[in-house]
């Protein structure tokens, strides 16, 4: 299994007035093909080791490498490459844009990143939704569907320019019981059947035990990184 993503020692603290320390000193390494559970109690520093594994912030200390790549030594243009390139990411809330239909939200990364033609992307968008069981549902706006469907539309926009990592913020907190199982089962399907790395934030550690990993943080520091039980 090669290293997909490897921390050394990264931190993030606010410059407040008195400094606020998000994270701090977290070393690990996640390798393809794995899913990870980040866990730990509420302010533990979860979705901010999230964010900064999605370059989506900043450390102020440490290393982080995405598939071999340092992404400090990049610039805000390259990161941004490296997120629509290699990354998906999936939120508590879906932030489906309400006045495009499930297939053009699907579509927006691939139109950003610029490799598809048009008919490329409707297709690949289309063929995402009945991957995900929505094929019903390719032309309904967000506030046609449930908030277990929208979900489902979210992750496949997630998928859209088939990313090697999907990172996950509390992609079930928001949804029924239900609807929490077939969004988790998707994102099991995609680590088992198609090879993708995905880390997900979660409370629920019934989830987080089905993962091949959990690492728990506290204070946003690494209390313990062991296989799921």
């Amino acid at each position: 299994m090669n290293d997909l993503v490897v921390t050394d020692k990264l931190t993030r603290i606010l410059p407040e007035t008195v400094p606020v320390t998000l994270v701090k000193d977290v070393s690990l390494t996640v390798g393809e093909g794995e899913f990870v559970a980040i866990t730990g109690p509420s302010g533990s520093g979860k979705s901010s080791l999230l964010y900064l594994l999605g370059v989506l912030d900043q450390p102020t200390g440490g290393t982080l490498t995405i598939d071999g790549q340092d992404c400090g030594a990049m610039s805000e243009a390259e990161r941004a490459r490296l997120r629509l390139e290699k990354m998906g990411f999936v939120f508590q809330f879906h932030f489906l844009l309400p006045e495009f239909s499930a297939r053009d939200n699907i579509a927006i990364p691939m139109r950003k990143l610029g490799k598809l033609s048009r008919a490329e992307i409707d297709e690949r968008a289309e063929s995402l939704l009945v991957s995900l069981g929505l094929g019903d549902h390719v032309h309904k706006l967000p506030s046609q569907l449930s908030g277990g469907q929208r979900q489902r539309v979210a992750v496949a926009r997630s998928l859209a320019n088939n990313p090697a990592l999907l990172l996950a913020d509390e992609p079930t907190g928001s949804l029924d019981s239900k609807s929490s199982e077939q969004v988790f089962s998707i994102l099991e399907m995609l680590v088992r059947e198609q090879g993708k790395t995905v880390i997900i934030v979660t409370h629920d550690l019934e989830m987080a035990a089905r993962t091949d990993r959990r690492i728990h943080l506290v204070d946003g520091m690494l209390a313990e990184a062991e296989p799921a039980t």
